[in-house]
């Protein structure tokens, strides 16, 4: 089973356009969306929940007033602000809103009045599309843990491949090079860099190459609106070139694209111009690799 995900150093570079045209091109695949934080790839392939689970991410401090003294070492220990008397004159509490589940209140409260209690952080889908199954998350607003969320993605969308005996899962993976990024790489066949010709984009690319190589991954590069400054894509093709890495696509500019999105609809369904066949081509570069 081949796994591959599609990255970019930064969100808005077009990679959740581009796995909505793979999702429509490829076949006998499951589909991940591992941007937990932000999904859109439901946007483009209108999935029906065939199943949902709760997401139980970091503990909460929860505090038995009956047991409290007030003595305020949990205030103390906390560095982040989560316990504090209310303002109601009722003593203290915890804002759950703060509170990162460190536990440092509940080690240094003689009383025994903290606990850290698991929280709903966000749920997991599994659901049909008429491309194929996709397995997707949402985090609840405020919530951290997003690289635990996305390896329960990944573990859904690995279940449901077995089981249905698919050859590809087909990841979108978290913008950015942080926790949840490195969920979506972890162990895939290949990934794709989406980038854009700008000089931030070129960093940003910079950044993400680092961590693929870092995690021994095989890489190749699309660059997404290459024509809006052909200067910049000549560089980000140069710098591509001497770290060893393919690009294997250059997509232009088009407002078919945002078109598409407006419709609901992957690019590749809803034209057939320039940049559908680009879409096309740089899917039939990656099966190659």
């Amino acid at each position: 089973m081949k796994q591959i995900t599609v990255i970019s150093g930064k969100g808005g570079t077009g990679k959740t356009t581009l796995v909505g045209s793979f999702a429509a091109l490829a076949e006998n695949k499951v589909i991940a969306d591992c941007d937990v934080d932000a999904p859109d790839l439901h946007l483009l392939l209108h999935p029906e929940i065939i199943k949902k689970e709760e997401f139980k991410g970091l503990k909460v401090a929860v505090m038995d007033k009956t047991k409290c003294v007030e003595c305020g070492s949990c205030e103390e220990a906390c560095r982040f602000n989560a316990i504090s008397v209310s303002d109601n004159a009722s003593g203290y509490a915890v804002n759950p809103a703060r509170c990162e589940g460190c536990g440092a209140c509940v080690f240094v409260c003689e009383q025994e009045a903290i606990t850290l209690k698991e929280r709903v952080s966000g749920y997991a889908f599994v659901s049909k599309t008429k491309y194929g199954t996709m397995a997707h998350a949402e985090l609840n607003i405020a919530e951290e843990a997003s690289g635990k969320l996305v390896t329960v993605v990944r573990n859904n969308a690995q279940q449901v491949a077995e089981g249905e005996g698919c050859e590809l899962i087909l990841i979108d993976g978290a913008p950015g090079i942080g926790c949840p990024v490195i969920a979506s790489l972890t162990g895939v066949d290949l990934a794709l860099i989406v980038t854009e010709p700008t000089m931030s984009g070129l960093h940003d690319l910079e950044r993400i190459m680092d961590v693929t190589r870092h995690f021994g991954i095989a890489s190749v590069v699309c660059i997404n609106k290459y024509d809006i400054n052909e200067e910049n894509s000549k560089r980000i093709t140069e710098f591509c070139r001497q770290r060893g890495i393919e690009v294997v696509g250059n997509i232009p500019y088009d407002p078919v694209v945002t078109e598409a999105m407006v419709a609901g609809m992957p690019v590749v369904e809803f034209s057939e111009g320039k940049v559908s066949e680009a879409i096309k081509d740089v899917w039939k570069g990656i099966n190659c690799c």
